[in-house]
């Protein structure tokens, strides 16, 4: 099988399929999880706002897969409590908000649409007694709480490549495929590296997980006529200095009916999120621009005691989301629903339109399932119960428990064992990595120290096992060590990248 695209679908798709018994190969034209993947707010939700939309059977379809995710790799995922300031029925934008009733409904449903193992229900809270209330405007008086999960999303991405390239299948980063003609029973492919090599390959099936670039990838590479288009809408993210010291984050209402999070990020910073643009560039040139910025900035200073403006954001980011067009006037009505187009006119063509981070799991087995029938695959679905790598964290804490103080225990047992390690370096590196943390503890020790906290057998580690190549792979995906670096540091980074993997950097700014 030749998989194009390596976002959370592509990975997705190779790990079920790797799993399966089927000899895969991914090639993905960028570093893993370099655009839309990345790119997200970091939540495995249900969707609470989709619910005003109907969009039931997706909100039921991703709350199920919510706390299975959060099980299956508890040191990248864990449950976050979010907090809705309620207006107050004399504020002038009163009219444009949500009324008490209908959020009360929205989050019985939440609660209630799919069987929550460990997550706590929803309820009202008195936002003058509770921590959360400190960070608001005073009119802000009462709100709601209720729960959702938190991943860090590039990590997702890279996690299931692991999983995929020990189930054998091989993974190609920066090389493009560009040529795919289908012949009587196979696909020839020509796929391209980013140094100008060329490599031929055939496969009984190719699967079109290119994401945005879905629809090019069809018609200017695969040469198959795509009837169904994408409506491309970019979200744009910004990060500021940290807004409140609780561990609760935000769903904020805007007097236009958005609604925007603003959410603990890094330790030291907020993470404010997101836009819903109609994207009409390269669709590999995403930028924030001003006018977003400004209205991010906007909506969190209507409701903090303290404004933010644009002079604050320390890192931004933007992706590009390939939606189902579905004929919605709004870029925020658009479904974030998926389908899966089969194609068996000839060796099988695959191709995935839409999509979510959350129900990535659950298309993959879907993507492997359809597959089954025209290339006679035995092997049943296996992903649901699986732990993803470094998620098995009983190996070294005992009986598993909850998620979350599974995490909390890991995190002890190293510091007795790596009593020599710093707190705060040990803790990234068990939110990291997980059980595979002991990767990093070789015979030869950690090496250097190239920046604060991050040596040079991390460095090794990364690019061995997880496909880093450049500076830009370690400080911004495969951790976000770069919002907490100075840029000297991480120049010293990309110098050492340069020299040891030849990979000069084209940047060492974060990528906006």
């Amino acid at each position: 099988m030749l998989v194009v695209g390596g976002g959370i679908n592509g990975t997705g798709i190779a790990r079920d399929l790797a799993g399966r018994g089927q000899r895969v190969l991914l090639c993905e034209q960028d570093d893993l999880a370099s655009h839309t993947s990345s790119s997200s707010t970091k939540l495995i939700h249900g969707g609470l706002r989709y619910l005003e939309h109907g969009e039931f059977t997706l909100v039921r379809k991703a709350l199920a897969e919510r706390e299975r995710l959060m099980r299956s790799a508890p040191h990248i995922m864990w449950g976050l409590r979010f907090v809705i300031p309620q207006e107050q029925p004399h504020d002038p934008d009163h009219a444009s908000v949500r009324p008490a009733w209908l959020i009360r409904l929205g989050l019985f449903l939440y609660d209630h649409l799919a069987r929550r193992a460990w997550l706590p229900d929803s309820r009202r809270v008195d936002l003058r007694k509770h921590a959360a209330g400190t960070a608001l405007q005073p009119r802000f008086r009462q709100g709601f709480i209720y729960s959702d999960g938190w991943v860090d999303d590039a990590r997702l991405v890279v996690l299931n490549a692991i999983d995929a390239a020990e189930h054998g299948a091989a993974v190609l980063t920066r090389w493009r495929c560009v040529d795919a003609q289908r012949g009587a029973e196979h696909w020839r492919a020509t796929l391209r590296s980013a140094a100008g090599e060329t490599r031929q390959v055939t496969a009984r099936a190719l699967v079109n997980a290119a994401g945005p670039w879905a629809a090019q990838f069809l018609g200017e590479h695969a040469h198959v006529p795509h009837p169904r288009s994408l409506r491309l809408v970019k979200g744009s993210h910004i990060v500021v200095k940290k807004l409140f010291d609780h561990d609760h984050a935000y769903l904020l209402q805007g007097a236009d009916r958005r609604v925007v999070f603003a959410i603990p990020y890094e330790g030291e910073f907020t993470l404010i999120g997101t836009t819903e643009v109609e994207h009409t560039g390269a669709i590999g040139e995403a930028h924030v621009d001003e006018a977003e910025v400004a209205y991010l900035c906007e909506q969190v200073s209507r409701c903090f005691e303290r404004p933010v403006v644009p002079a604050d954001v320390v890192w931004s980011y933007a992706g590009v989301r390939p939606l189902l067009a579905d004929g919605s006037v709004s870029a925020a009505a658009v479904t974030r629903d998926y389908a899966l187009e089969l194609d068996t006119q000839g060796p099988a063509l695959l191709s995935v339109w839409g999509g979510k981070l959350t129900t990535f799991r659950k298309l993959a087995e879907e993507a492997a399932d359809l597959l089954a029938a025209p290339l006679n695959i035995t092997s049943r679905a296996w992903t649901e119960t699986a732990m993803l790598p470094g998620g098995d964290l009983s190996a070294h804490i005992g009986v598993a428990d909850r998620p979350d103080a599974d995490f909390a225990r890991f995190v002890r047992v190293l510091a007795v064992r790596h009593p020599d390690i710093p707190p705060a370096v040990l803790r990234r590196w068990a939110r990291s990595y997980g059980s595979r943390v002991e990767l990093l503890f070789t015979p030869q020790g950690l090496g250097l120290e190239i920046a604060p906290g991050l040596f040079e057998a991390e460095l090794h580690c990364l690019h061995h096992h997880e496909w880093a190549h450049t500076a830009a792979d370690v400080l911004w995906r495969r951790t976000k060590l770069g919002l907490h670096l100075t840029p000297v540091q991480r120049e010293a980074v990309a110098r050492w990248c340069e020299t040891h993997w030849g990979t000069p950097e084209a940047a060492i700014r974060p990528p906006v």
